[in-house]
């Protein structure tokens, strides 16, 4: 009996996995945040081959059956002055430049997505599609044309602030606390410019004062790229319940991080402690220290003492997280923003090459077919599609 009963789950798995892969190949899969583009450069790193370093390349996405991918030009908070300014629009301009090299380069299995129906012609051609977004507004200092510049160079979203407040509007995870009670009047010429071009606007890493705020005043639905959710990891850079059902209201989406910090409580380990106080007496403090610094301990000393110390989610809970939203506002209002290359990933879920199994999960929750292609697809390219038609309109 104990024998039947095993092949019997076993043929059950099986089933799930068989139909996971034919999920994957007939829906759009669409994750709405990478930091891949800080790998381009890496010695030996190249986005056209199976990589034994970071999270996401072609061939990896084609081995997890992920269709779409938001690739972030992610700039770290630097002084707020003229100096700063240039500093962080160069560098966001030369990411940008380097997504276009790197798909341009391998135009024969990717292609550059400006509109959602972009990414369903380009999967049907056999490619992926490469969206790109702009991961903190702080490299458009205090100057509201760099909006449209961002916008004609192929950003179709923009993460209005990341660990530090900038002249947009006030961070979640600042130290200082809040300088602008929210969005700053710039900020809401920001929100107004993104409505007028059809950008859409992101709200993960923003207080929870700003995120209201800028639901006071878009005329569109709002993003959080790569968040999850307060009530099940108590993180400030995750929504509460509240939040989700003003997100609702608003018709926006929520796509689910799956960086362990933001799934699950971590008591930090003091042998890690120790080991990061030593890391920043070498570099300084993460949040303030230069671009390449901070790339030296996010990519090599930093990752590893993590690696050895945190203890990770899984792909179960990734999927609570989804089960919450779905419970508190429904399945219309949830996808998947992995964060990839900037910490996230799980056990079961480590790569772009492993993506099915949050499909496996799904399914073996009972989750159908067409709530699962909402979830990849369906819940972003709606809101994608609102704003779009909001520009046309305006």
């Amino acid at each position: 009996m104990a024998l039947t009963v095993l092949c019997a789950c076993n043929d059950s798995e099986e089933r799930i996995v068989r139909k996971a892969d034919k999920i994957h190949s007939s829906i759009l899969t669409v994750d709405t945040h990478c930091d891949t583009p800080l790998e381009f450069g890496e010695q030996g790193f190249d986005i056209g081959i199976w990589n034994n370093t970071g999270c996401i390349d072609f061939p990896r996405m084609k081995a997890g059956g992920l269709h779409a991918e938001f690739f972030a030009a992610y700039t770290a908070q630097g002084p707020r002055n003229d100096s700063g300014y240039l500093k962080a629009n160069n560098r966001a301009l030369s990411l940008i430049n380097q997504i276009y090299e790197n798909v341009d380069k391998y135009n024969s299995m990717a292609e550059i997505a400006y509109t959602a129906d972009d990414a369903y012609r380009i999967k049907k051609s056999g490619k992926i599609a490469v969206y790109i977004g702009v991961e903190n507004g702080y490299p458009i200092s205090r100057d509201i044309t760099k909006v449209k510049d961002f916008y004609d160079r192929g950003a179709r979203y923009i993460t209005l602030s990341h660990t530090r407040n900038n002249d947009i509007c006030d961070s979640s995870n600042d130290a200082s606390g809040a300088e602008h009670n929210g969005l700053s009047e710039f900020g809401k010429q920001v929100i107004q410019e993104m409505n007028k071009l059809g950008m859409m606007i992101d709200v993960s890493h923003i207080s929870d004062k700003s995120f209201y705020d800028v639901l006071a005043l878009t005329k569109t639905p709002v993003i959080a790229s790569h968040s999850s959710c307060r009530a099940l990891c108590h993180n400030p850079r995750n929504l509460t319940d509240e939040m989700l059902l003003a997100l609702k209201e608003n018709g926006g989406v929520i796509q689910i991080c799956i960086l362990s910090a933001y799934l699950i409580t971590i008591e930090d380990d003091p042998e890690m402690l120790r080991s990061l106080a030593e890391l920043n007496s070498i570099y300084g403090n993460y949040d303030t220290i230069s671009d390449e610094a901070k790339k030296n301990m996010l990519r090599e000393e930093y990752r590893d003492i993590r690696k050895r110390y945190e203890r990770h989610a899984t792909v179960s809970d990734i999927v609570d997280h989804i089960d919450h939203v779905a419970q508190v506002i429904g399945i219309d209002y949830v996808g998947i923003g992995t964060d990839f290359d900037g910490g996230g990933g799980v056990e079961g879920c480590k790569d772009a090459s492993e993506m099915k199994n949050i499909t496996i999960e799904l399914l073996r929750r009972g989750y159908s077919k067409n709530d699962i292609e909402k979830i990849w697809n369906g819940n972003i390219m709606r809101v994608m599609r609102q704003v779009e038609r909001a520009a046309e309109k305006s």
